[in-house]
């Protein structure tokens, strides 16, 4: 994928309403270090020009006039850092708040193939710790890169002006230390990337555990994840220390260098000192220049190693970004009705392997549809291709002669509504969570959109009510009780179209039929798709769809399809021996004498 942000335009997108901090941080850190490097030309001065015999009579016997000079640049540099730290913390949080909420705006809009190919561990790394690693090096080393040039700068001028050749003695270790310092680079960014990844594998493991909480549980795999959670943990923390190992490793050697630099100008300048090639005062200030000269070279390496590890975490910043969003336009077509047609459409999730094969129907607005076939057949790709949630790659599909390509996604998702078999709840009260697909709703509207979902006795039967708390992904309710509040969630955004994709499997026989009873009574402008593996929830709908293998194999009524003795009709066999059909019907036909009575 060619990429569209370069680091440096990265930058400049994510420090909008920064950039002001940013500027004073610059601007108090020059100042700072202009007036730190003011001090040793003021002791090299009074040790030549006023402690020595001879030297300035006046200014010995007015020495406050130094100490106000120190005085006064010690207050100024204390305005300048006071000033320097508390704008670093407004632009670093200005600058991660930016790029946090341009990741998680751009996350929602990405493509469920997209969230499908990706690790939601990796995907949290990404947005939080690698967003860390960025601010860390922008609030910190870029600007530190300014302050030390500007350092470098007045140094070497301090320093020619005192002596020459000690001056040239003293660069002469800055290659030494910059080509030690490439080599380290290098290094610790191919480690940085393989243990960044590490992490996102051990991020994605925890999520996976909390998330699936009730499967561990239920099948006794506590071991297991600890095991698999010690594999992912013990490579993770062999990584960073073997980061941290090349990170000393990279510091002790660069001390033992900046050592010897230090100790050979010290020696030289000495010598120097005493064949009279430069005065006592400016060896003192040509030794203090020489220190600043050392640890801003010598800080190059702590820079092109922050810079590493910010390389990796821009390139996988920019990986979410470069993402193809889908398309949110709001203009588009708008179907006057809401009869639905499937024409010769086929897909698939990857090139080799095709889910649905020519598959084509129409089904009729107003009317309960059902979709019945195995493991694997399709049937929740149909309604996924319906909501656009995946791009259909052939045939056609129409909403009231309307081809759902020239249909704006927002448009088409705000009237296809579409429970799930595992429907997902946040953590928050039931009423909000019903509440979630229409946050205007009345409390009388919830509570009717609850009862037609069989729910509203079960939720008043908590001491809470509809303010209980259902806990991280709904895991404090049952399933029944989850997708009962998921088809609550559902119905009260009132949609024209209703796609039920296997989410009555987790409630008995008597409530998935008295949900049917509601739906059908009173949501009768609605087209219902019915996606189910029980043959009792699908066998009152106008027209039953069975798949097989990604192809159409039969569609007709319930008694059409038991007549044609194909598939329809052997699930049907297995499902129900001959004393459960007459039960079933006989019970049917009481439970809407009585739902009718209500």
């Amino acid at each position: 994928m060619k990429k569209k942000n370069g680091k440096f335009n990265l930058i400049l997108r994510f420090s909008q309403n920064a950039r002001k901090y940013f500027a004073v941080v610059l601007a108090a850190s020059l100042v700072s270090t202009a007036l730190n490097a003011l001090i040793p030309r003021i002791f090299s001065f009074t040790i030549d020009q006023v402690l020595v015999p001879g030297g300035i009579s006046w200014l010995k016997g007015h020495l406050w006039i130094l100490s106000l000079m120190v005085i006064g640049i010690a207050l100024g540099n204390g305005i300048a850092i006071y000033l320097y730290r508390n704008n670093t913390s407004k632009a670093g949080e200005t600058f991660a708040k930016n790029m946090r909420d341009m990741l998680f705006y751009h996350v929602q809009r990405l493509p469920m193939k997209w969230h499908s190919e990706n690790q939601t561990g990796d995907i949290i790394q990404r947005c939080t710790a690698d967003v860390e690693t960025i601010r860390n090096f922008v609030v910190t080393q870029v600007l530190e890169v300014f302050r030390t040039v500007f350092l470098l700068v007045i140094s070497l001028i301090m320093m020619f002006s005192m002596n020459v050749k000690l001056t040239f003695v003293a660069l002469a270790f800055t290659p030494v230390i910059v080509i030690y310092s490439s080599v380290f680079y290098h290094l610790i960014a191919r480690n940085f990337t393989t243990a960044d990844e590490a992490e996102g594998e051990l991020s994605t493991v925890v999520q996976e555990n909390a998330t699936g909480v009730r499967v561990v549980r239920a099948f006794g795999r506590e071991k297991f994840e600890i095991d698999r959670f010690d594999e992912k943990n013990d490579i993770f923390a062999r990584l960073w220390i073997k980061l941290g190992t090349l990170s000393g490793l990279y510091w002790a050697v660069g001390d033992l260098i900046t050592g010897f630099q230090v100790l050979f100008i010290i020696t030289l300048g000495a010598v120097e000192a005493v064949g009279g090639g430069i005065t006592a005062g400016e060896f003192i200030a040509f030794a203090s220049y020489n220190t600043t000269l050392v640890w801003p070279i010598r800080s190059l390496g702590r820079i092109l190693s922050e810079m590493s590890k910010a390389g990796v975490s821009f390139d996988r910043v920019n990986y979410i970004l470069n993402s193809v969003e889908e398309d949110m336009r709001t203009e588009g077509q708008i179907p006057e009705h809401m009869d639905i047609t499937f024409e010769h459409v086929t897909f698939g999730y990857r090139d080799d392997q095709k889910v649905l094969k020519d598959v084509s129907f129409h089904m009729e607005e107003g009317s309960v549809y059902g979709i019945l076939g195995g493991t694997g057949s399709g049937k929740s790709t149909l309604a996924h291709l319906l909501d656009r949630l995946y791009v259909l790659e052939e045939g056609t599909i129409r909403i009231g002669g309307v081809d759902i390509r020239n249909i704006s996604r927002g448009w088409l998702r705000e009237h296809v509504g579409m429970v799930l078999q595992e429907p997902f709840l946040f953590s928050r009260t039931i009423r909000e969570n019903i509440a979630a697909a229409n946050p205007s709703a009345t409390m009388e509207e919830i509570r009717e959109a609850a009862k037609i979902a069989c729910v509203d006795d079960t939720i008043m039967a908590f001491p809470d009510g509809y303010d209980t708390i259902v806990g991280e992904r709904g895991v404090t309710l049952s399933g029944g009780q989850r997708q009962r509040v998921a088809i609550a969630r559902m119905l009260i955004a009132k949609t024209p179209i209703m796609i039920f994709d296997d989410s009555l499997s987790a409630v008995d026989a008597e409530t998935d039929a008295r949900i049917r009873w509601a739906l059908r009574e009173k949501m009768k402008y609605a087209t219902v798709i019915l996606i189910s593996h029980r043959i009792t929830t699908l066998m009152e709908a106008k027209q039953i769809l069975v798949l097989n293998h990604g192809c159409v194999e039969e569609m007709g009524t319930h008694q059409e399809l038991i007549r044609n003795g194909k598939i329809y009709q052997k699930i049907y066999e297995i499902q129900m021996n001959q004393d459960d059909r007459r039960l079933l019907e006989e019970g049917e036909l009481a439970d809407e004498r009585k739902y009718e009575g209500e």
